[in-house]
């Protein structure tokens, strides 16, 4: 069957529940980072047979910002597959020789037609971070935000060790320094730490929160299936639930596009879980 014949993304996967703005339910999604040696288009198909809405275009690979004819072209097989764009993983990192850049990200983010473009708090860690350079950080997070909001866009940084996001704390801290309403954060696994541990981080940021990318490691690195670990994501979901968020699968076993079917079906079935009901109690 030919790319241009072939069924939207819904008649390929007849499973995929009902999500989306308005439902209160997340939208499920990939990372395009996860295959970063396929070609777009394969990426776009594999997303679409494993019945996920959405889709992170990766900045460094698959969408350039320099480059806005592959950014159209990209654009076109996620309408193709009947996918969203959610969000532009970019890899500006909020220091003050990339600025110049950034307005070129935020057009590549809106011909994808992404509401939000991810970004990275600096690349030291908050313990190691001198307070002129984190304030450096900042005052660049809040001028890329706001020629985000020129483009309607908002900011997501990325949650990840080695930069300003690296702990909750200092996370919520670089929010309230940045000040800018459509500045939030992504959140993921910490690595190596216990999901009580994890699961309480996510419940303190809250709202903060604009998405979350899903994978299964343990330790450090090693990248198990989402089974794994699946009592901590059942609980993620659970903390979400009600929330219209989206939430990616990243980094797959194996970088294997094979096992993604296999990962989505997980993510689907701990997603739909229904929160445990709390008892009632008596006056």
């Amino acid at each position: 069957m030919t790319e241009q014949n072939r069924p939207s993304a819904p008649e390929d996967a007849p499973g995929r529940p009902p999500a989306g703005p308005g439902t209160g339910a997340p939208r499920l999604g990939l990372c395009s980072v996860t295959f970063r040696r396929l070609p777009a288009a394969e990426v776009a198909r594999s997303a679409a047979d494993a019945g996920l809405e959405v889709v992170e275009w990766g900045a460094d690979v698959h969408a350039p910002p320099e480059e806005p004819d592959t950014v159209r072209a990209v654009r076109e097989v996620t309408d193709r597959f009947g996918l969203t764009c959610c969000s532009y993983g970019s890899y500006f990192r909020a220091t003050p020789g990339e600025l110049a850049r950034f307005p070129a990200v935020a057009r590549a983010a809106a011909l994808l037609g992404a509401p939000r473009i991810r970004v990275w708090a600096g690349g030291t860690g908050s313990a190691d971070t001198p307070p002129d350079e984190r304030r450096t950080t900042v005052t660049c997070l809040r001028e890329a935000g706001r020629i985000a909001a020129d483009h309607g866009l908002e900011l997501a940084t990325e949650f990840h060790s080695r930069t300003l996001t690296d702990t909750v704390a200092s996370t919520a801290r670089l929010l309230d320094e940045v000040g800018a309403d459509n500045v939030r954060t992504y959140w993921q696994p910490p690595l190596d730490v216990p999901d009580a541990e994890a699961l309480a981080g996510l419940a303190e940021l809250g709202d903060r929160v604009g998405a979350v990318h899903a994978f299964s490691w343990w330790p450090g690195n090693t990248r198990l299936p989402l089974t794994a670990r699946e009592d901590l994501w059942a609980a993620v979901f659970r903390l979400l639930h009600g929330r219209e968020i989206e939430a990616l699968l990243e980094f797959v076993p194996g970088d294997d596009p094979a096992v993604l079917g296999r990962e989505a079906g997980t993510l689907r079935r701990v997603a739909a879980q229904r929160p445990i009901p709390q008892p009632r109690v008596q006056p």
